[in-house]
């Protein structure tokens, strides 16, 4: 089996679960890690055995890598993985893949020129109640989706954006909780539907974060070209993080998820569960938040595996736009003040 050469790029909060998830995938050798920061790259490289670097351009031309991971704020996911692909190595970047609608594409063009692949994290999809719903829905146990809901209502103090100079900022991080905290969750009911969006109509606004340019609430509703129609509210304006929550009224009955757990009751009485096994644990190191889970390592190792076999990622660049032209239109809709249609 081919081993692959990794490299990963940004050594801060994120890191983690790319850098001990990586140590489990036994076809893959950590040769590399970047960051601007020397001490923090220094740390990381003497953790994990390899060499570091403050130049991703650097380490890109002198590793030899078959692959890069993207951990950087925002804004630097799109020109760093479109320089590796011109370079022809693959790219497994953190969500969101982009900023902007023309920078996802620029990065799809780019992978497809240089005949590599781009993979884009939404390790959400991994959890177990994730794919039970998933699948039920498939099976057509369900039913016909009649509408959904979701909320994320969480909190992030002043701190959270003042410790950091990109979070808070249109053009470095894209927006606020929508591409930031509630993208995942977008994300899921995106896949759950599994349709064309039709329109978008959105709210936006700050409300209790002066010290910032971006959104800290959010709310509207997604309508899908099928007819279903999706509500969400999101904000980071909450005392603590409430556990995220979806849920799809379908025929057949209601599948919900509230964190991890997925529940879903049929019409008929039966019920049917997933919740994240506790006998999957993965120690990402000290300091690093517990809701974490397994599925980083999950979506890492398949990802490794379908470039082994020669077949595209779940989650490739094609699937995340999906996702992406969905907050780029949540965003449009709420400075426009108007209906977006996709």
């Amino acid at each position: 089996m081919k081993k692959f050469k990794a490299g990963v790029i940004g050594c801060g909060t994120i890191s983690p679960m790319h850098l001990q998830s990586l140590n489990t995938v036994g076809n893959v050798e950590l040769k590399a890690v970047c960051d601007v920061n020397v001490e923090r790259a220094a740390d990381k490289a003497n953790r994990y055995s390899c060499n570091y670097y403050t130049d991703y351009k650097e380490m890109l031309d002198r590793e030899g890598l078959d692959v890069v991971h993207i951990c950087t704020p925002h804004y630097l996911h799109a020109p760093m993985a479109i320089y590796a692909a011109n370079r022809g190595v693959n790219v497994l970047t953190e969500k969101p893949m982009a900023v902007s609608l023309q920078d996802a594409d620029d990065m799809i063009k780019a992978a497809k020129d240089s005949q590599v692949t781009l993979g884009v994290i939404f390790q959400n999809r991994y959890n177990p109640g994730s794919v039970l719903i998933k699948n039920t829905l498939e099976s057509g146990e369900l039913g016909r989706i009649i509408s959904g809901r979701l909320s994320v209502v969480w909190h992030r103090s002043d701190s959270y954006y003042s410790e950091s100079d990109w979070r808070g900022t249109w053009d470095r991080e894209g927006g606020g909780v929508i591409i930031n905290q509630a993208i995942h969750t977008l994300d899921l009911m995106r896949w759950f539907v599994d349709v064309p969006i039709d329109y978008v109509e959105a709210n936006i606004s700050n409300r209790f974060h002066p010290g910032i340019e971006v959104e800290d609430c959010a709310e509207g509703v997604i309508f899908y070209k099928n007819g279903v129609r999706a509500l969400f509210y999101t904000t980071t304006s909450y005392s603590y993080d409430v556990p995220v929550e979806l849920e799809l009224h379908c025929e057949n009955g209601l599948a919900r998820l509230v964190a991890d757990k997925a529940v879903i009751r049929f019409d008929d009485g039966r019920e049917v569960c997933a919740d994240v096994d506790k006998n999957e644990v993965m120690d990402y190191g000290d300091g690093v938040k517990s809701y974490w889970g397994v599925s980083h390592c999950k979506q890492i190792r398949a990802f490794y595996e379908s470039l082994a076999k020669g077949e595209r990622p779940f989650i490739d660049g094609v699937e995340a736009r999906k996702t992406q032209e969905l907050v780029c239109a949540i965003y449009r809709s709420g400075k426009e003040n108007r209906r977006i249609y996709l």
